[in-house]
């Protein structure tokens, strides 16, 4: 059935990762944190684990996750001015959001790669859900989630550390993604 798209598709459509260099004051308050994990809770959970948790970063935190990055980057054999670089990419977004996985390998109906699935969808929710409260963010990984001290900062026994979303208020439209093939590519019909 083809009908005219609605303004929340429409809105949806025009959601792209917006980077932290790109992301100004205001950040995300409480409320509008709160309504974008309302969303992620509606992503698919089989069993209902909650797989997943969200870790807000802002106000004087960022400076402690800015001295664990610039550990982190010493440990790497970085020099100062890495170790710096590395400490102001943990200052840049007004509010940073630590996703961290619960994932249960032994779970008798719920298999890992399911759980995973309900990461993902809980994720994508989340950012659409900013997207939609007029708030710009993009998930961030790389080598600082594989830091032991980062790691054991942010997670409890069991967890794991996916990595940061950057959230904040977008200072420029983004021109949307370069690299993405269209819907002809991503979807095929199996007979």
């Amino acid at each position: 059935m083809t009908q005219d798209l609605t303004p929340t598709l429409d809105a949806l459509l025009s959601r792209y990762s917006v980077g932290p260099k790109h992301l100004v004051e205001p950040g995300p308050d409480d409320e509008s944190l709160r309504l974008m994990t309302e969303a992620a809770l509606r992503g698919p959970d089989h069993g209902e684990l909650l797989p997943w948790r969200f870790k807000v970063v802002r106000g004087v935190a960022r400076e402690r996750m800015a001295a664990l990055f610039a550990d982190a980057a010493r440990r790497a054999g970085k020099d100062e001015a890495g170790a710096a670089m590395d400490a102001e990419r943990a200052l840049k977004p007004p509010v940073t959001v630590a996703v961290v996985a619960r994932i249960d390998l032994g779970h008798p109906q719920v298999p890992a790669h399911e759980q995973w699935v309900c990461v993902g969808g809980a994720l994508a929710n989340f950012l659409d859900a900013a997207h939609l409260l007029g708030y710009g963010g993009k998930m961030l990984s790389g080598a600082k989630v594989r830091d032991p001290q980062i790691a054991a900062a942010f997670c409890e026994p069991g967890e794991t550390l996916l990595g940061w979303i950057a959230l904040g208020t977008p200072v420029k439209k983004p021109a949307g993604p370069s690299r993405k093939p269209g819907p002809d590519v991503a979807l095929t019909f199996w007979s």
